[in-house]
């Protein structure tokens, strides 16, 4: 079966202004997505992927754009089922506040309970990713093969929980998982079982250096800004 590559936007305005993304339009990448995206072509220069699969949100389009204007022969398909969270109500709205919420501490410590108001279960979020990814790795390996590289450009959350579910993980325990802004997570799939190959590769290790402010032991919700 193929190997996923699994790549999250860039570092978007939303990030770095501290919100809660989701589905609110017009939510572009900032400077420095643009610059990582920018990068993007070079990092994977050395994979012969089949197939691009894009959520249909402006930050993963803009991510992969530069992807495409380097590999002509390559077009890429969306596919609204690796879309964000369905935040609802929670929408647009600044992290710092929720971290206020009763509900923020089910989305940390028990997300498979979590369901946001106005919006999806965090179940059915990754429930719909599996389900996507399960379908393209059926349709890759027909059209292209079992050896064959395709990737995805999709949003923390989705990735995180992808992880999961390739692990055999449950989804409690996806928090623990990180994926910076513009990060590669390779998957390779068999008969048998999925390998974890990368996870969050981003070949910069800034973040993992010292921050001023400590970051505490809560999972960002939506997956974090990254390395600043």
């Amino acid at each position: 079966m193929p190997t996923l590559i699994l790549v999250r936007h860039g570092r978007s305005t939303a990030n770095t202004e501290g919100l809660l993304a989701g589905w609110t339009p017009g939510v572009a990448l900032d400077e420095r997505g643009a610059a990582q995206a920018a990068a993007l072509p070079g990092r994977l220069a050395a994979l012969p992927l089949s197939e691009v699969v894009t959520s249909p949100l402006q930050r993963c389009q803009e991510t992969i754009r530069p992807l495409l204007d380097a590999r002509p022969g390559l077009r890429a398909h969306t596919d609204e089922r690796i879309g964000e969270c369905h935040y609802g109500d929670w929408s647009g709205r600044k992290l710092a506040e929720l971290g206020d919420e009763p509900l923020m501490e089910v989305v940390q410590a028990h997300p498979s309970a979590a369901a946001f108001p106005g919006g999806e279960s965090m179940r059915a979020m990754q429930t719909r990713a599996a389900e996507a990814v399960r379908e393209w790795n059926a349709r890759v390996e027909r059209d292209h093969g079992a050896d064959a590289v395709y990737l995805m450009c999709s949003h923390g959350d989705i990735i995180k929980s992808l992880v999961a579910e390739a692990l055999g993980l449950h989804l409690d325990l996806f928090q623990r998982i990180s994926v910076e802004p513009c990060s590669v997570t390779a998957i390779r799939y068999t008969r048998l079982r999925p390998f974890l190959v990368r996870l969050g590769d981003t070949g910069d290790f800034a973040s993992l250096a010292p921050n001023e402010e400590p970051s505490g032991d809560q999972a960002a919700v939506g997956g974090g800004a990254g390395a600043p």
